[in-house]
């Protein structure tokens, strides 16, 4: 679903006949999953649009207490009229660094909410923390079923819908996106975040908490702290409006923005 690029002066549109729901970072709260699912798919319902892509930014797991439930849910997620789209992020790379082998990343893992990962697939992290490097790593991938690491090792980099562009992170500011580095795309911040420069193509990004969904014109930021806020988001994309779903407004209620 590449296109070419569009006037900044042009509000930003998807593809004629195709709607999106854009998801924010879960990490490991499959509650809020759970609801802002169900809104969707009533909005889907009251709607009716011809094609519908559901697109998960990343960070499914870590922070929050059920990563592996979280994981399992979306792995066999199937809804009627929708199609599922999954986005690696920087927390789904660290995972699966250390199953392919990165035993130094290990020590770490409490810092970067990975310790409630390992807890939920039912390791105790820490043992692991503790454990020789070889032992540590055994007891990682018994833990993790391998159908949740090839579920993780499927997921792209990018997914592109008109004048939007959908990536976990953001891009690197005067690179062409073919030109992009997975590093770029899974970890960066700034200068991302500071550019305003026209990419071409408004991103959609998650990684970057916010009070509050993040709306420049050239990107938006819908990472609003599910973990700890128990508010999870969605930005919906059909033609050239735009509309959010979140697990803060009451059920069939949306904040809504037009463009």
């Amino acid at each position: 679903m590449f296109g070419m690029s569009r006037s900044r002066s042009a509000a930003p549109r998807g593809p004629t006949g195709q709607r999106a729901y854009v998801v924010g970072d879960v990490h490991g709260r499959l509650d809020l999953l759970e609801q802002l699912l169900e809104q969707i798919h009533r909005d889907v319902e009251a709607r009716r649009p011809h094609k519908v892509l559901v697109a998960f930014l990343g960070d499914l797991i870590d922070r929050g207490p059920s990563s592996a439930q979280v994981v399992e849910r979306l792995r066999t997620y199937r809804h009627d009229g929708v199609r599922p789209i999954f986005l690696l992020g920087n927390h789904e790379e660290v995972l699966l660094r250390l199953v392919g082998g990165e035993t130094d990343l290990i020590p770490g893992l409490a810092q970067f909410g990975g310790a409630q990962c390992l807890e939920s697939y039912g390791a105790d992290p820490l043992a692991i923390a503790t454990a020789a490097p070889e032992v540590a790593l055994a007891s990682i991938r018994r833990a993790i079923p391998p159908g949740h690491v090839e579920f993780l090792r499927g997921f792209a980099d990018t997914c592109r819908f008109g004048d939007y562009l959908f990536v976990h992170a953001g891009i690197r500011p005067g690179v062409a996106l073919d030109q992009q580095r997975q590093s770029d795309l899974r970890w960066i911040r700034e200068p991302f975040l500071l550019d305003d420069s026209d990419h071409g193509f408004v991103v959609v990004h998650g990684h970057t908490i916010t009070n509050g969904t993040d709306e420049r014109p050239n990107r938006i930021g819908i990472d609003t702290g599910a973990y700890r806020t128990g508010t999870l988001t969605a930005l919906a994309i059909e033609d050239d409006q735009r509309w959010y779903l979140d697990t803060a407004i009451a059920a069939g209620t949306a904040l809504t923005s037009t463009h």
